[in-house]
């Protein structure tokens, strides 16, 4: 069976700007595991593009505390080597001993400068070595203020953490066949208002055996939930008007499938939007499945739900749909 066309204007308007233009026989996924994009932007140059704050707010934080120990280290080394260069008498109580002395007493003493400590033990001699001191102290005060400017920003910009199944079933429901998947909210603070929006695109061959990326916004069982304290099993119902209608697991995978997942709340804690995306292609479409239970009690009664369960699945038949292939 084809698969399923639409009208072009209408497709356009729902392709997340991405446009059938994407690559026709794609070897990757669109949307990349951390939900970025993998389209390549060329014509727009390094330094126009380059957003130093939003690089430093977003990086991991491994890397994030690497900039800062390779600025600290580089500032101390550069302005001991200008001390050195100053001459020997540059630094009083630091001129003593053989060069790998000196230019340990030089950097022991960038550290003090750049810190504004001072113990006093070594001093600046000299019209050369105390304009130094001056630019040094001055770096260290505005990059000091700058990392911990920083590291507040990042601290305190909220963001979700949303946990997701690793896959999207094809399962019964209602009489008929849905695709699936499930989030949770992996932070003990609350979301509140969480909307999604999942767009599938796929491959269509229909015109003249020439593929074009297609773009159709799925409808959804619900799109938005007020609260998530446990899990949230987000469904489209596979019916006559669904791009999946008819279409068994070797159609779908034949046409290059992608789901994308787009999720908006509001954190409680900071009363902002958050938002968190991700996409389902290929193999991580599995059909004939549906998810296990989570939930459970404890001795108490209460409700608990295991997270590490949300993407284990159990395979169950699925009822039969005129013109449907279930391999």
């Amino acid at each position: 069976m084809a698969a399923p066309t639409e009208d072009h204007e209408a497709s356009q308007q729902r392709d997340l700007g991405l446009s059938g233009r994407i690559a026709q026989s794609r070897q990757t996924r669109i949307m990349r595991a951390d939900g970025s994009l993998n389209v390549v932007r060329l014509g727009h140059g390094f330094w126009q593009s380059l957003n130093v704050y939003q690089h430093l707010l977003t990086v991991a934080w491994p890397r994030f505390l690497l900039y800062v120990l390779v600025f600290y280290l580089a500032a101390n080394v550069l302005f001991a080597g200008l001390y050195l260069a100053a001459g020997p008498g540059a630094i009083q109580g630091g001129e003593g001993g053989d060069a790998s002395a000196r230019w340990r007493n030089a950097i022991f003493f960038s550290v003090q400068t750049i810190a504004t400590i001072g113990y006093g033990q070594m001093t600046p001699q000299g019209t050369t070595a105390n304009f130094l001191v001056a630019i040094e102290a001055l770096t260290g005060v505005m990059g000091f203020a700058l990392i911990t400017g920083i590291l507040f920003a990042r601290f305190s910009r909220p963001s979700a953490h949303v946990l997701r199944s690793t896959v999207a079933v094809v399962a019964p429901y209602r009489g008929k066949t849905g695709l699936m998947f499930r989030i949770a909210n992996g932070r003990s603070s609350q979301l509140i208002d969480i909307k999604a929006t999942v767009t599938y695109s796929w491959l269509d061959r229909s015109d003249e055996g020439r593929a074009v990326r297609r773009f159709q916004q799925l409808p959804l069982e619900r799109d938005r939930v007020a609260l998530l304290p446990t899990q949230w099993i987000i469904v489209h119902p596979i019916d006559e008007k669904s791009p999946f209608a008819g279409r068994g697991q070797e159609q779908i995978l034949g046409a290059d499938p992608e789901v994308f997942v787009v999720l908006s709340a509001t954190d409680e804690t900071f009363s902002q939007t958050v938002h968190s995306r991700f996409s389902y292609a290929d193999h991580d479409i599995v059909h004939g499945a549906k998810f296990t239970d989570p939930f459970g009690t404890t001795a108490d009664g209460v409700l608990t739900v295991d997270l590490s369960k949300l993407s284990d699945f159990d395979r169950v038949p699925l009822p039969d749909a005129p013109g449907s292939s279930h391999t």
